[in-house]
């Protein structure tokens, strides 16, 4: 099965929209609750990451008998340095990002704990390419 979701950079009011169809779907899928825990947390996380640092991206939703694989792609700055990115509590947010009780810097972090794997490429002034994999059986 394939699903693909649009993500609006700057549109917090739909801000989770994707990671919910995709509860949903491991639901339907009989998935064990802890792992659609897992995958709903680090998806949260990527899909949030669109919505506060990139202009828009598109999230890839690939699903079969053994394993859910998430891909985001965005347009947006980049992320500069990624292993800096992936230390809990730094954060490039803005103030407005911030004030509206995001941006808190465990977003990367947050991915990497829940996913099984987790691949994550940048290119600073083009976008970012997020890729998580979860074993569903």
């Amino acid at each position: 099965m394939h699903f693909e979701y649009n993500i609006e950079g700057g549109d917090f009011t739909r801000a989770g929209y994707a990671s919910s169809q995709v509860k949903k779907l491991l639901k339907k899928q009989g998935v064990e609750m802890s792992v659609i825990k897992r995958t709903v947390v680090a998806a949260y996380e990527a899909e949030v990451n669109v919505v506060a640092h990139a202009y828009g991206g598109v999230m890839y939703v690939d699903l079969d008998d053994r394993q859910m694989r998430i891909v985001l792609q965005d347009t947006g700055p980049g992320i500069e340095d990624i292993q800096q990115a992936m230390e809990e509590g730094y954060s490039t947010a803005s103030d407005a990002v911030r004030e509206m009780g995001f941006g808190a810097g465990m977003g990367l972090s947050n991915m990497k704990k829940n996913a099984h794997e987790l691949n994550i490429e940048s290119e600073v002034g083009k976008g970012t390419r997020v890729e998580i994999i979860m074993q569903i059986a």
